[in-house]
């Protein structure tokens, strides 16, 4: 097991963004926090990644809780929607990510290829189209050195066949051993590409584990994600 989250709260004001929320994640897995917008989900990252301070919680890693020293290096978020660096070229961001932050420079050619970034590396962040974005959010992701990487909304703003390719490349990062955490909240892309599975409403954990297991939970032994989510939250 590689991350414990145990009794992650938050509020805004009357607002209980999070309550109570805990689950494991496993070396190597490509877990799925699936739920609908609003559920909690880039909240939830926020706090495990150290961007938000959490009311309540503990993230462990082997029985020993980490503090935000620890999180930094065990864990890279890579939220949605924005644009880093914007005035640099893209080529620029993969160097500084692989130069600067100690990043995996043997993987650089193979993620610009599995990504298809070959034609924008000259191109400004700034400039890109939101799609062009989202390919080199997930290429920064993927170079970083942390052993795992939480991945806000990993299929947004991209088509059928910019997905798929996406989900490839998850996948054979997750084969050498890299933890993807990914939060999606089309549970079709979901069912597609985890392991197992978070399922998170209203701020709460509403089951955990695989299809079968979370199927046997709902007592719909042949349900496929979509109706156990549904029947559970």
């Amino acid at each position: 097991m590689l991350l414990e989250v145990e009794g992650f709260s938050k509020r805004f004001g009357r607002i209980a963004a999070l309550s109570n929320v805990g689950f494991h994640v496993e070396a190597g897995e490509l877990l799925g926090l699936i739920g609908p917008n609003g559920a909690g989900k880039t909240t939830l990252f926020e706090c495990l990644a150290g961007v938000l301070p959490s009311d309540s919680g503990v993230l462990r890693s082997g029985g020993t809780v980490l503090d935000a020293h620890a999180r930094r290096s065990l864990l890279f978020y890579v939220p949605d929607g924005i644009a880093p660096w914007p005035h640099q070229s893209v080529g620029w961001v993969l160097d500084y990510v692989v130069g600067f932050l100690g990043g995996r420079g043997e993987l650089r050619e193979e993620t610009i290829a599995q990504l298809d970034l070959g034609a924008l590396l000259r191109q400004t962040v700034g400039t890109l189209s939101k799609g062009q974005r989202k390919r080199v959010l997930l290429a920064i992701g993927l170079l970083t050195a942390q052993p795992a990487l939480l991945i806000d909304e990993p299929f947004e703003g991209l088509d059928l066949r910019q997905g798929r390719e996406i989900a490839a490349a998850l996948r054979a990062h997750a084969a050498r051993g890299r933890t993807l955490f990914l939060s999606i909240h089309q549970i079709g892309d979901a069912a597609r590409l985890c392991d197992r599975f978070v399922l998170l409403s209203g701020g709460k954990v509403c089951g955990e584990g695989t299809v079968p297991e979370l199927a046997a939970m709902a007592r719909m032994p042949d349900g496929e994600l979509e109706e156990v989510f549904l029947a559970l939250t």
